[in-house]
């Protein structure tokens, strides 16, 4: 357990993907998203909601797909993935048996410092 603030601590815990989703934010789709609906013992939360564009949407989507272990979009609802959450946000998400983890801010940032991306 990691403390992020005042009273808020990252653990992690188990969960299964109860639903996904793909597509425009903002009912009209000029901005690419994706979410994990993750539901675990004491409640749920969603994973994603970045704006997505460039590298940044391959990057996000087929890290989604290699850390779950699926090769497709559709084949995600009812996987198992172990996250790293606190009480406001899932800041990973990790294979259910292997070491593999995607924080999508830190490969964000690696990205934005390579030059790499586009726009997000």
């Amino acid at each position: 357990m990691v403390k992020t603030g005042w009273n808020e601590k990252i653990e992690t815990v188990n969960a299964q993907i109860e639903s996904t989703s793909l597509g425009g934010y903002d009912g009209i789709g000029s901005h690419l998203t994706a979410y994990l609906y993750l539901k675990y013992d004491g409640g749920g939360q969603g994973f994603g909601g970045y704006v997505l564009g460039g590298e940044y949407a391959w990057r996000f989507i087929s890290r989604v797909l290699e850390v779950v272990g699926v090769e497709r979009w559709e084949q995600l609802k009812g996987k198992y993935v172990r996250v790293r959450q606190d009480m406001s946000k899932v800041h990973e998400i990790g294979n259910i048996l292997e070491e593999k983890w995607f924080n999508p801010t830190k490969e964000f940032e690696k990205l934005k410092e390579m030059g790499k991306g586009g726009k997000r």
